[in-house]
């Protein structure tokens, strides 16, 4: 959590003089709760339309690649959307700070989009990787400004964050009803473009809301030469981050097969550095609770990121679509011709938003009624990986009620689904973003935000590769099957764990 010591942060407002925003919120959260809207519209635009892009012939406007090789793309795409918040914390500690980190990081995620506009393979990829970087310099870093709002005694702190999380869940709802129909029904880099204009107005908001978040996120007062080489060094990190991950996808073919081995041994060798040589010892207690977190996350993600993959293609290839007539007589005409053949299957990423903006309320509310009697931090992770099992579940269910070739299902399937994991998110996430900020030491406030996001990063790895089992009818009851296993008995376990690890957080829940 960003404090006076931290550079990058230069202090927290005095959360008890500040009501005057959102909700009796600081007003900074009403500036950071629309720049995060308009990033996630964009994030989720684009994502919605991905796989299905790729996957769509080439007569079709698409890449035409086969399922295997597409999810595995979106999966090191997404993956690195996260891994990247780990240089961009460490970019806005040492060189920039996390407020132009923010700005900067918007800028180039917006060209990433308008470069994936231009329908050429040869602008397509350079604008993942231009996301990819921007995302790494935004993402952390907002969620760290929100941590700096509040002390970390704050009984707001939790709720603050549910309504940062419904301003993300609000723009990932807008997102794909725009984006999906452009890019599915008209022409997919209209999509792209859309999901750029998106977090251009993102931008345009933060810079006109600065004021909101005088004295946070202020660059560190290091001498000039210092920042020179931070900078450098942080370009260097980024660089060496994305070509890592360009090398275990598209490397030599013994270096792919392993990709995931070789990943589980960056995860371990990454926590042994960081406690036995970088830790201060009053700093790894708190700091093993993040790892252990960390660790039931990425189990989480692993499963819920399969959204916009194998969800999304069970979504166009394997569920019902089709309009209804008595609704179809109430659109436009223009409309009316458009959804003669199924509505948008990327539609149906809107779906957990929906679920997200209705219950975030009631679930800030929750918290903040229980007060003390809240449950810990652990016991909601516990909770969250039960709920997205069981929504993994309910789709091996649903696979299982498909009649044969070229039947669907109902779309109810998928709004189980998605219900169930809005429960789960709604127990994990946003508490996962707290209790980052509230365990993690001052100097190290940005890194260990990326390190929440580390685990975000490495579920998407995962999720992308499992994806690749999609398939036919018993494929699908297998993949789903796997997918809801894992979650369940990680619950479990770490339900049992619970008490050990409260130890280890001492006052903090």
């Amino acid at each position: 959590m960003a404090t006076a010591s931290n550079p990058a942060t230069n202090g927290q407002i005095d959360s008890e003089l500040d009501r005057s925003g959102l909700g009796g919120h600081p007003r900074g959260l009403t500036t950071l709760f629309f720049t995060e809207m308009w990033e996630r519209f964009s994030y989720y635009g684009m994502r919605a339309l991905l796989v299905l892009y790729m996957t769509t012939a080439v007569a079709g406007g698409g890449l035409g690649l086969d399922t295997k090789t597409a999810t595995g793309i979106y999966g090191a795409y997404t993956g690195s959307v996260y891994l990247m918040s780990i240089p961009g914390g460490w970019i806005a500690d040492n060189v920039l700070g996390a407020r132009r980190s923010v700005l900067w990081g918007g800028i180039i995620i917006a060209l990433g989009h308008y470069s994936m506009a231009v329908p050429s393979i040869y602008t397509f990829f350079p604008g993942l990787v231009l996301i990819v970087l921007g995302t790494g310099l935004l993402k952390p870093n907002v969620s760290a400004i929100v941590g700096s709002l509040y002390s970390e005694t704050d009984p707001r702190r939790d709720a603050g964050f549910s309504i940062f999380y419904m301003g993300i869940n609000l723009g990932a709802f807008i997102a794909p009803l725009i984006c999906s129909y452009l890019g599915e029904k008209i022409d997919w880099h209209l999509g792209f473009g859309a999901a750029g204009i998106g977090m251009t107005l993102g931008i345009i908001q933060y810079i006109a809301g600065r004021d909101r978040l005088a004295g946070i996120g202020e660059a560190p007062a290091f001498p000039k030469e210092m920042i020179k080489r931070n900078a450098i060094r942080g370009v260097l990190f980024m660089a060496l981050s994305c070509g890592a991950v360009g090398f275990l996808w598209f490397g030599p073919e013994i270096v792919q097969k392993n990709k995931m081995l070789i990943l589980i041994s960056v995860i371990v060798l990454f926590l042994v550095w960081l406690f036995t040589g970088f830790l201060k010892t009053e700093e790894k207690k708190p700091v093993a609770v993040i790892v252990i977190l960390f660790l039931f996350s990425i189990i989480f993600w692993a499963t819920f990121e399969q959204a916009g993959s194998s969800f999304n293609l069970f979504a166009d290839r394997f569920t019902d679509r089709s309009v209804p007539a008595s609704i179809q007589g109430l659109l436009p005409a223009w409309l009316q011709s458009q959804v003669q053949d199924g509505f948008p299957a990327g539609w149906f990423q809107s779906v957990n938003s929906i679920f997200l903006i209705a219950l975030a309320p009631v679930f800030s509310w929750l918290w903040m009624k229980m007060g003390e009697n809240q449950p810990s931090s652990p016991a909601k992770f516990s909770i969250g990986l039960f709920f997205v099992g069981v929504g993994a579940l309910v789709l091996m269910l649903a696979s299982g009620a498909i009649a044969g070739p070229g039947s669907t299902v109902s779309p109810m399937w998928l709004i189980g689904v998605y219900l169930a994991h809005t429960i789960g998110e709604l127990c994990l996430s946003p508490v996962g973003l707290s209790t980052t900020t509230k365990l993690a030491p001052a100097r190290l406030s940005g890194l260990m935000m990326g390190v929440w996001f580390l685990s975000i990063s490495f579920g998407n790895f995962f999720a992308g590769e499992v994806a690749g089992e999609f398939g036919s009818k018993d494929a699908l009851i297998s993949l789903f099957g796997k997918v809801a296993t894992g979650p369940v008995i990680a619950a479990i376990i770490l339900l049992a764990l619970t008490p050990s690890i409260r130890k280890l957080m001492g006052k903090v829940r």
